[in-house]
């Protein structure tokens, strides 16, 4: 099928992508606080996340950041998102930002510059204006029309807009048994030390899994991205923009901890719902330059200024914090 969203006579592209271990059978999944790894009950006998959406989210928007030069890759150039600054020098970026163009280091700052700018451009009364709000998160941040937002200040038409995730993926394994295992964290010096200030030899347990069967899942929108109704050219931009993440996660680093060291086990990926084959990285590095030109008139790249003091949560109000001192 040709690399056109146009020629896709489908509301979604739903993938599952078997992976297995890169080496061995054991793996370790994410953990969250007060429950540990997310086990539950299914046909299949007791399932397990491996990977949540929230994560896989940053993963893929990770596909396309360049953590050496503190910006986009070469073949995502162009795309629009906002930088954020401190004292100077690089602090974060949508890109990088959980919750994106929704960050405090945006949104809270002493410098109100953007905050005013996107204020004017989705304030509304009445019913939000879908379009509206899109074609401002295309000028600002395009990530946003992908993975979601929730502009949730009430000065930003009272907390109203948020767009839902149009490319989203989650890994599970099925079948899954403990792999209990341990070890000591060994003081050659002090072995009777004490733990609690970090000396002496300390015994760990250790919980890994190994599973019959472990799946990526990707669930990719279109019905969503024609949705926005920005024109065929922002939606072709979305699509292979989507389509370039997902492809380059299953090409790349699927080491998602010490201990959880995936990989695909065929790099030939199709659609379960249509016939629709993922294509090569080749060919999608090919074509994202194009597509991002073609609509680069619509998007900027902001910078802007945080230099407010970092304080912690539970800070005494006016006092500083060290660590936030570069």
């Amino acid at each position: 099928m040709s690399l056109n969203l146009a020629a896709i006579d489908a509301s979604r592209l739903l993938f599952a992508v078997p992976l297995r271990p890169l080496q061995g059978q054991r793996f370790q999944p994410t953990g969250f606080p007060n429950l540990g790894a997310a086990t539950y009950q299914t046909p299949s006998g007791t399932s397990l996340l491996v990977e949540s959406v929230q994560s896989m989210a940053n993963r893929l928007e990770a596909t396309i950041w360049d953590s050496a030069t503190d910006g986009p890759i070469g073949a995502a150039l162009g795309l629009s998102h906002v930088t954020v600054r401190r004292k100077g020098k690089f602090l974060t970026d949508t890109m990088l930002e959980s919750h994106r163009i929704n960050s405090p280091y945006l949104l809270e700052g002493k410098d109100k510059k953007f905050f005013k700018r996107l204020q004017e451009e989705v304030n509304v009364e009445g019913a939000i204006d879908r379009k509206r709000l899109a074609g401002v998160l295309l000028k600002y941040d395009v990530g946003s029309l992908l993975h979601g937002v929730f502009l949730a200040k009430k000065e930003l038409a009272g907390g109203r807009m948020r767009v839902a995730r149009a490319l989203g993926a989650f890994i599970e394994a099925d079948d899954v048994r403990v792999a209990a295992s341990g070890g000591v964290k060994n003081d050659h010096v002090n072995p009777s030390g004490s733990a609690k200030e970090g000396f002496g030899n300390v015994p760990f347990a250790r919980d890994e899994f190994t599973a019959a069967k472990i799946t990526l899942y990707a669930n990719f929108d279109l019905g969503q991205i024609r949705g926005y109704q920005l024109g065929e050219e922002v939606s072709q931009l979305l699509f292979v923009l989507g389509l370039y993440k997902l492809r380059a996660l299953l090409d790349g680093d699927l080491r998602l901890r010490t201990a959880c060291d995936l990989e695909p086990i065929s790099r030939e990926v199709t659609a379960t719902n249509i016939a629709f084959n993922l294509p090569t990285f080749s060919v999608l590095a090919a074509a994202l330059p194009a597509a991002i030109a073609a609509c680069a008139a619509k998007m900027e790249n902001v910078t802007v200024v945080f230099d407010d003091v970092l304080k912690e949560s539970k800070q005494t109000e006016g006092a500083e914090d060290e660590q936030g001192e570069e």
